[in-house]
């Protein structure tokens, strides 16, 4: 697709994972230009415009994308095509269906089974409540027994984001980075502790790259989205 810029995972199967970047949609001003949340003052039929182009470039098709209303949970659910209840993670073993989660400042993350025999894929929507409430460790629940990898896509990093005590003191002291939270590396230990041993890190933030990103904090609110997508090759 022209002008599409995708951060590409090669995961270990028969998988196609990317998380996009802003660049290569049809979005103006603050929303320029491959915004993909209709939640936003964007124009509608932009944002789905984006969306057919994001499919595309995984070789997708927009009619089996599966997407949740993201709450900052831990919930996880199985794909099927449309729009599905609360939740932070999808994921899918239907080859062909393609799954989506969307960022603005929080962590996309992507879980690949590694075994061959049967191949899945999970993505995630993180943020400091979903890490805590414990979305990594429900996204690899879903996924079933079997070795997994992960990788950790690109969030607003720990030059950037700082947090207060209420904040800091759940997560202690190995994440934090002074006063800053270490998104990154807080997903990673998440995974471990889940059984990911398999771990690739993006480490771009959001906020220091304008360029690249929409960021929720640099941009207060006004801002659009990016995310995560998969699906299984057939």
């Amino acid at each position: 697709m022209d002008g599409l810029d995708l951060i590409r995972w090669d995961a270990p199967g028969p998988y196609e994972v990317a998380f996009s970047t802003r660049r290569g949609g049809t979005s103006a001003g603050s929303y320029a230009s491959l915004n993909l949340g209709l939640k936003t003052d964007d124009e509608p039929e932009n944002v789905v415009e984006n969306r057919g182009r994001l499919c595309a470039g995984i070789a997708a098709e927009l009619e089996w994308i599966s997407m949740t209303r993201q709450r900052h949970s831990a919930v996880v659910h199985r794909a099927r095509p449309g729009d599905l209840p609360a939740g932070d993670g999808v994921w899918t073993d239907e080859p062909g269906e393609a799954v989506l989660q969307l960022t603005a400042d929080c962590v996309p993350i992507a879980i690949a089974r590694i075994d061959g025999a049967r191949p899945a894929v999970a993505v995630l929507h993180a943020g400091w409540r979903g890490l805590l409430a414990g979305i990594v460790a429900a996204g690899v629940e879903a996924l079933g027994p079997g070795p997994l990898a992960a990788a950790v896509g690109p969030s607003i990093g720990p030059c950037c984001y700082e947090v207060g005590p209420e904040v800091a003191e759940p997560f202690g002291p190995e994440v934090m980075r002074g006063r800053n939270l270490d998104l990154w590396a807080a997903s990673e230990r998440a995974l471990r502790a889940a059984g990911v041993e398999r771990i690739e890190r993006v480490d771009l933030c959001t906020a220091c790259n304008p360029d690249l990103f929409f960021s929720h904090r640099r941009d207060r609110g006004v801002t659009g989205r990016q995310g995560v997508i998969a699906r299984v090759a057939a």
